[in-house]
């Protein structure tokens, strides 16, 4: 009788659902919306995913319904973008309408009121702000440069302790890189066996790896099912929780501190900031502002760049006769006697094609960040109601075949001319584009020349097999494509 008043109850449950998706159905109909794959009640679409290479179902679906359709994430409604002409005319020649950010459980976990999950009046001030304070000390300046030249040389150094012996580089890479960022953040770097400071490197770590994962995915459909669900998923949860701790720690330290008259980082002109608008009831400038987008710029600005660079040096692994043109080129511009500068950049287009063709190949985020509609709009020739969360497939740009000759292969020449100079490719959008573009872009490409020339400058990337028999593919390909570990051996030059 149990079990029959049980299997009553799903039975009503599922012909309630039922319902309420054909009445969504026929309203999508008279909506216009694009066409898709038909949704199950409760999961939507989700069980026509592969769970290991999301993306590619995503690709899979364009070619049947075309370059923009909707599919169900569970409940929510997406629509999703596909090729290089259809993301531009959304982000760019529609870009007020697409400016908003999408509903992505898994970063509003992490920045919940920092400058990437937020919307409307607090992400424009809170982005205008960032931008600014970055510059001020010296994004797009030579301090900035100066900085990344000196944690080139301390990774350098580390790099000689190894003695030419096997080696994993990513924690190497992680700790330069992340120095940048904090040395602007928070106005100081950490020497490399600092314990606090590996603790973080280790718990940002856990991010990329929990978002490109399975149970993160199901994370960012089922939130409040998940956190209640035991599951290594909640490994990103602590992550975040002693992330936060660290961030509030540093906030503290500097409320403690503060001197008006001299700044001394990015928290010191927050502090300030909130201090000029603490009567101003509808400020965006609060403690919460302040913690999660000192989150958004720790987390982004150390995640991005050392995955690129780990993933750069596999790849240059696996083509040692790339390697060995980057090594000619150095020699040629820069010699041995001084350090890579952002100027080298303009008189070494081969190196630089490398550079952009790396990130254009290991595709960072291919499915994007999800963007929003803040009105309706008609796009294409569908309506696409608002507020409807907007999946742009970057990887459908960065692989887009009417736009590089040979997209699944890893090729400098998609960066090149006829006559060997570099060549720019409108549809180069690992950032995105539009309103929403990484706000660290032109410090994350500083950054890679830099370092990427430095660590070439001095040494040699012996691999412990074939080249050949060397898997450039991702480990993991969720919300973002996660390379395999290795280990390498640095030779002296």
């Amino acid at each position: 009788m149990e079990l029959f008043s049980v299997t009553a109850l799903l039975l009503i449950v599922c012909t309630v659902f039922y319902l309420i998706t054909a009445a969504r159905d026929k309203r999508q109909n008279k909506a216009r919306l694009p066409p898709g794959p038909t949704p199950l009640p409760i999961l939507g679409n989700l069980l026509q995913f592969s769970g290991k290479e999301v993306f590619q179902t995503f690709i899979k679906f364009a070619e049947k319904y075309g370059s923009v359709y909707t599919i169900y994430m569970g409940l929510e409604r997406v629509v999703v973008l596909c090729g290089y002409d259809t993301v531009k005319s959304a982000l760019i020649e529609h870009g007020d309408v697409f400016a908003g950010r999408g509903r992505m459980p898994i970063f509003i976990k992490m920045s919940s009121g920092g400058v990437i999950s937020s919307n409307g009046e607090r992400w424009k001030q809170l982005r205008r702000f960032s931008l600014m304070t970055l510059r001020n000390f010296g994004l797009g300046k030579r301090s900035i440069e100066e900085r990344i030249q000196e944690e080139a040389q301390f990774l350098t150094e580390e790099f000689r302790k190894t003695n030419g012996q096997p080696v994993e580089p990513f924690f190497y890479l992680s700790r330069a890189v992340s120095n940048v960022i904090c040395s602007v953040v928070f106005g100081h770097r950490f020497e490399y066996d600092d314990q606090r400071f590996l603790q973080m490197l280790h718990y940002l770590n856990e991010i990329p790896k929990c978002a490109a994962s399975v149970w993160g995915q199901w994370y960012n459909v089922y939130p409040k099912v998940m956190e209640k669900i035991p599951g290594p998923h909640h490994r990103f949860f602590q992550a975040i929780e002693r992330i936060e701790e660290f961030i509030r720690e540093k906030i503290k330290m500097h409320q403690e501190t503060l001197d008006p008259n001299f700044t001394r980082d990015f928290i010191d002109v927050f502090l300030l900031k909130m201090e000029q608008e603490k009567d101003t009831t509808s400020t965006e400038f609060h403690m919460d502002a302040l913690v999660h987008t000192t989150i958004d710029l720790f987390a982004a600005g150390t995640e991005t760049v050392s995955t690129t660079l780990q993933y750069g040096l596999l790849i240059l692994l696996k083509h040692p006769e790339v390697e060995e043109r980057i090594h000619q080129e150095i020699n040629q511009v820069i010699g041995r006697n001084r350090s890579p500068c952002v100027e080298d950049r303009a008189r070494m287009p081969y190196t630089d094609a490398v550079i952009h063709e790396i990130q254009r190949f290991i595709d960072l985020l291919p499915l994007g960040i999800p963007h929003k509609v803040t009105q309706d709009i008609e796009f294409n020739g569908y309506v696409i109601p608002k507020d409807t969360t907007i999946y742009p497939l970057l990887n459908s740009v960065l692989q887009d075949p009417k736009q590089y000759m040979r997209p699944h292969e890893f090729n400098p020449g998609h960066f090149l001319d006829d006559k060997g100079k570099f060549c720019r490719n409108d549809a180069f959008m690992p950032f995105s584009a539009g309103k929403r573009i990484c706000l660290g872009e032109g410090l994350a490409q500083m950054e890679l020349f830099i370092f990427f020339t430095t660590i070439l400058q001095n040494f040699k990337c012996k691999p412990l097999m074939d080249p050949k028999d060397i898997d450039i593919t991702p480990e993991s390909s969720g919300l973002g494509n996660i390379p395999r570990p290795y280990k390498l051996c640095l030779i002296p030059r």
